[in-house]
Parts: C-alpha cells; sequence; structure tokens
C-alpha cells in the first residue's frame, strides 16, 4: 500500500477538462462519454491528461449520482486506452478525477469514488464547497484522514476558480493557504483560472516549498501560455521577460487545462509544445487557430462555451447528441449555424497554418502510428 505520493512528480503537458455527454433528459450517455475520451486522447497526439468533472464537465449542474458515472466511464476508457497502446508508446495517459460536489461529505464520497475507480489524481476547488468556512482544515484534516483510510494515496490538485467560488468576497485561496496546502505531501501543484497576476502570486507561494518536491501550477485561462511563453528578442523584451520570470519565481508553468482542446485536442497540444520550446513563428501561426476558434463561439452568443463545444463534438461526429444540462446556456438557432460555419473555418485554417499531424481527426479517420508521447 501507498502511504506517500511525495515523489509523485506533476504530470506536463495538456489537461483536457472533457465535457459531459447528456441526452435530453440529462442522463449520462456511456457509449458518447467513451468516444470524448478517444477523441481528446487522439492516439497520443492529444491529452496528456483526461480530466473529467471540471467546470466544462457541469460539474455544478449535475446530480453527484452522474458525476461518479462520468468519472468512472472516463477511468475505464483511459485505462483502455493505455493498455492497447501498449508498453513502447510513451507516457500514459493519465485521468484526473474533479472530486468538488456541492457539501463536503458529497466531495469526500467522490475521493473515495474516485480512488476505487483508478483515478490518477483528484482535483478540488475548496472555495466551491458550501460550508467549508476553512480551506486549509478540510484538506488537512478530512481529505488526510479519507487518504490515510483509503487502500491507494493518490496525489491532489488545488482548482481555483473565482467563477465557481461560493462567497464571491473570496474569489481565491489565499497565497498563505497555498503555501500550507503545498506543504502536504500529497498536494502536488494547482489549476489557476485566474489573470497573470494571481497566477504569480501562486507560483511564488509555491516555490517556497519547493525543496520537499516540486509542485505543479496549471494555466486555466488557456491562452495565457502564449504571453507566458512568448520570446523577447529585444533588450527591452529580454528586460521584460527577466522581470516576468522574477515575478514567477524562475518558474514556468507545468501543463495548461484547455477546455476548447475538446474539440481541438491536437492543435492544443501543439500549442503547448511550441509555447514551451519558445518557437515564435510557431506560437503566432496556432495562437491565430485557436483566437479564430475563440472569437467564433463568442459571435455564437456571448457565455455559450460549453454549447459550443458539444456542437463541434457533434458535428465531427463524437457526439450523438448535444444536450447541455439543466442551467447551462444552450444553443440554438441561428448561433449554432453560425458557430457551424466558423468551425469550419477554423478547421480549414488549421489545415493550412498548421498542418498534419496536429489537426484533429475526426472518429472515422485512423490515427497516424508514433505518437509524440
Amino acid at each position: 500500500m501507498l502511504r506517500t505520493v511525495e515523489d509523485t512528480r506533476p504530470t506536463p503537458g495538456l489537461s483536457v477538462p472533457v465535457v459531459t455527454a447528456l441526452d435530453a433528459s440529462g442522463e449520462l450517455v456511456e457509449s458518447d462519454q467513451r468516444a470524448v475520451v478517444r477523441h481528446v486522447v487522439q492516439g497520443g497526439y492529444g491529452a496528456d491528461v483526461v480530466f473529467a468533472m471540471g467546470t466544462t464537465g457541469e460539474w455544478d449542474r449535475l446530480s453527484n449520482r452522474v458525476r461518479q458515472r462520468a468519472i468512472r466511464v472516463c477511468a475505464e476508457e483511459v485505462a483502455k486506452l493505455n493498455a492497447s497502446r501498449g508498453s513502447d508508446a510513451g507516457r500514459a495517459v493519465q485521468v484526473w478525477a474533479g472530486i468538488t460536489a456541492h457539501t463536503a461529505e458529497e466531495t469526500l464520497e467522490n475521493l473515495e469514488f474516485s480512488i476505487a475507480t483508478g483515478a490518477d489524481a483528484a482535483v478540488l476547488a475548496p472555495l466551491s464547497i458550501r460550508g467549508v468556512d476553512d480551506p486549509v482544515r478540510f484538506v488537512t484534516r478530512d481529505v488526510s484522514d479519507r487518504l490515510d483510510a483509503s487502500s491507494r494515496r493518490i496525489p491532489v490538485y488545488l482548482y481555483d476558480n473565482a467563477d465557481i467560488a461560493v462567497d464571491p468576497r473570496v474569489p481565491h485561496i489565499r497565497t498563505r493557504q497555498v503555501k500550507a496546502l503545498s506543504r502536504l505531501d500529497f498536494v502536488r501543484g494547482i489549476k489557476v483560472s485566474a489573470p497573470r497576476k494571481v497566477l504569480g502570486n501562486y507560483t511564488k507561494a509555491a516555490a517556497n516549498f519547493r525543496e520537499r518536491g516540486e509542485f505543479g501550477i496549471y494555466v486555466g485561462d488557456a491562452m495565457l501560455i502564449f504571453d507566458l511563453f512568448r520570446p523577447r528578442p529585444s533588450l527591452a523584451g529580454r528586460i521584460a521577460e527577466y522581470w516576468n520570470r522574477y515575478r514567477l519565481r524562475g518558474s514556468l508553468p507545468t501543463g495548461v487545462v484547455a477546455g476548447p482542446a475538446n474539440a481541438l485536442p491536437r492543435e492544443w497540444q501543439r500549442a503547448w509544445l511550441v509555447c514551451r520550446a519558445g518557437d515564435g513563428e510557431r506560437m503566432e501561426e496556432t495562437r491565430a487557430v485557436l483566437e479564430a476558434y475563440r472569437a467564433g463561439s463568442r459571435a455564437a452568443g456571448g457565455r455559450r462555451s460549453i454549447a459550443c463545444l458539444k456542437r463541434a463534438l457533434l458535428t465531427l461526429g463524437v457526439l450523438t447528441c448535444d444536450a447541455v444540462a439543466e442551467g447551462t446556456p444552450r444553443l440554438a438557432r441561428p448561433d449554432a449555424e453560425r458557430f457551424d460555419a466558423n468551425f469550419e473555418r477554423v478547421r480549414d485554417m488549421a489545415r493550412e497554418r498548421i498542418g498534419a499531424p496536429w489537426v484533429t481527426l475526426p472518429p472515422s479517420t485512423p490515427s497516424e502510428p508514433g505518437a509524440h508521447l
């Protein structure tokens, strides 16, 4: 029995918070959910991490029973994909389970369930749980106790997102709280959906505890990676880059969590790779494609990003139904047709500016061998 995850390194690369495949009644469509997992992995050219029950998964609008079914299906499908790729395929894809629920008890139940289903890690947004006034105490006592009592100890990643915080007056986990939590052996990183300044605060807090192991920082505002990794050839640019690195205490993000990668997993994996390499020319080529997708989603009716993702997956033949949960903004005509036209233009742009093998393939297209993982 593994009693510590002290030496567990945060997984680098692209994490895709997968959509939850629903029918018109709000029930999980298991076959579609499995298809979503296969789609975002793209035979090794897509997700490094399949993140089930994140914000893109509509966790806060589904029953806990549906949340757990989605986690189980994602874990099963990732396990099958890893087994089918064999030992020579490189690093295995991981599945992370979003365990956050509306209550503390359901959240802890989801932790136990995720461990039992074989999840590689749990993701927790403590500020989104009703009645949890002290996130440090909740993690150090309640979460720790459940891990101690479990048959398998897995890493836990924190999730900070002001949009889903219970109390709008407390939008972010405080720096001192991140410092305290990063000292726990099982807390291995944090996903930050926030502007660059807030991201820098978390990175600096984590740096104080690097002697006990690496603490991963994951960018939740995904387009931000183009600014974080942008090369600056001029003297003024290099000074600015030095200052930004100083603010981040010499650290760069471990990975990116990109909801739009549900629709464009290969393009987002390409974005991560060229950003990490500091390849300015290819960064701009890739950025143009991803910006075009974002603009098209906004043009289709404002804050309907989840509905747009499901519409894209329906168009690609991944989903058989693009229903969203009750309370999630829907995409109706003529906005749906407007989005369809833009998505087709984005795919044409990806083929022209990025090219194979970094253009997402629909399910009917065989995957190329020799994935990058």
